[in-house]
């Protein structure tokens, strides 16, 4: 099992359920969702003239499509490595749900490591049961994938980018017939816009719902 990585580095959680909490974030390459605000467009695309030797997607990237070809049992070992202090993995990307997680997760998780996931929810989610699920429903989007029901439903956050009203009316729509009982559903204002935080607070009071702030933003860390 091969993983294709962008970036490997340990950081603070900046938003969602874990927020506050130091976590190594494993950032793959490949996604096809196409999100019009995406800020991590370089990891759309796996082309072969961006592949490098794994050392070098090690630390916070810059923007660059490199990506690298990571080993299960080389990335394991990389991860429960002594530079790394935090004991909370992010796998992000990327889509991380275009690969089948579960080797990875049931590895990390079996060497005392809480695992969590940021997917769009356009894939079926293949993780360890006890890997933390935060999906962030993408509709509409220029890859014209579909949410995945099954995503929704193994969700244990679902976090949902919000900029305007139809944002809140869409995630209603998704989440009709939903059992929501045992899950966190937060919106999550788009680029901290004014408008949107206004939405996104009296929406969330009204539903007893949660905010989610992109508090890695506000203090321009990545």
């Amino acid at each position: 099992m091969q993983y294709p990585v962008n970036e490997i580095f340990e950081t603070i959680q900046g938003e969602g359920h874990f927020t506050g909490v130091p976590a190594v974030f494993l950032r793959l390459q490949g996604c096809p969702v196409g999100c019009a605000w995406c800020d991590t467009r370089h990891t759309w695309e796996v082309l072969a003239e961006d592949q490098v030797e794994p050392g070098l997607v090690i630390g916070a990237g810059d923007g660059e499509p490199r990506w690298a070809q990571w080993p299960l049992e080389q990335l394991v070992a990389h991860l429960t490595g002594p530079q790394y202090r935090a004991r909370h993995l992010v796998i992000t990307g990327g889509e991380p749900c275009m690969y089948d997680l579960r080797p990875l997760t049931e590895r990390m998780i079996a060497a005392g490591w809480r695992c969590q996931i940021e997917t769009s929810g356009c894939f079926e989610v293949k993780t360890d049961p006890q890997t933390w699920v935060t999906v962030s429903p993408k509709v509409g989007m220029k890859g014209g994938l579909e949410v995945q029901r099954s995503a929704l439903e193994r969700a244990n956050e679902i976090k949902h980018p919000v900029a305007m009203q139809k944002h809140v009316d869409e995630l209603d729509a998704l989440l009709a017939g939903v059992a929501l009982e045992g899950k966190e559903v937060a919106l999550q204002p788009i680029s901290q816009q004014h408008r949107a935080n206004e939405l996104c607070v009296r929406v969330c009071i009204e539903r007893n719902w949660r905010l989610s702030v992109q508090t890695h933003k506000y203090l321009n860390i990545d």
